[in-house]
């Protein structure tokens, strides 16, 4: 759903269910100062929201569709935040991101089963060049575990999706964890989510 045309603010109705239990882990994880960089940010509620409860933090949203980053911008100049930056033009496929700042953390919700693969192969080859030691590479959503669901409404999910596009769908926690082994992340922690997502959270080896 759209603005106005003066607000060109979009609003997401799961943004308003998810985000307060990501917050809460974003709390635990993220660390205490610096630059967060959001992948595949959307409407850039959940930039502005996260900001405003960190203020510590300086966040960044991105997103490869103009539509989107107008939206950010909308909802970064109606929050007036000193720590939040102007949106940039990433897609995670990208062969190289060019930052402005090198990122403490990356954040991408929602973004790896409503895209092909080879999205989250870049997302991991530029999280690794972007993220010095330590750094932390946050995602969230529907994953299957052991290669099954974890909940019959996430398997209808994943068939409506593969109908839209056979090249998303909901992947395999295991899958995703062995591609950021192999690019220098380990496994820091998995934490159960409301509506039958996860939070899964890497850190920089």
């Amino acid at each position: 759903m759209t603005g106005s045309a003066v607000d060109a603010r979009r609003f997401a109705p799961a943004t308003q269910r998810n985000r307060g239990p990501i917050l809460e882990v974003l709390r635990s994880v993220l660390p205490t100062e610096g630059c967060v960089l959001e992948i595949a940010s959307g409407t850039g509620e959940h930039a502005v929201w996260f900001a405003q409860a960190l203020p510590a933090l300086i966040f960044r949203p991105s997103d490869p569709d103009a539509v989107n980053r107008a939206s950010s911008e909308a909802w970064i100049a109606h929050a007036r935040l000193p720590n939040v930056r102007a949106p940039l033009a990433l897609d995670a496929m990208d062969p190289g991101w060019i930052l402005p700042e090198p990122p403490v953390a990356l954040v991408c919700i929602n973004m790896i089963h409503i895209s092909p693969w080879a999205a989250t192969l870049g997302l991991m080859r530029n999280a690794a060049a972007a993220l010095s030691s330590a750094g932390v590479l946050y995602l969230y959503g529907p994953f299957k575990r052991g290669g099954v669901h974890t909940a019959p409404s996430n398997a209808e999910f994943d068939a409506s999706l593969r109908v839209r596009d056979d090249s998303w769908g909901v992947r395999d926690l295991e899958s995703v964890v062995a591609l950021a082994d192999g690019s220098g992340f380990e496994l820091a922690q998995v934490s159960t989510m409301p509506a039958n997502n996860l939070s899964v959270v890497f850190r920089r080896g």
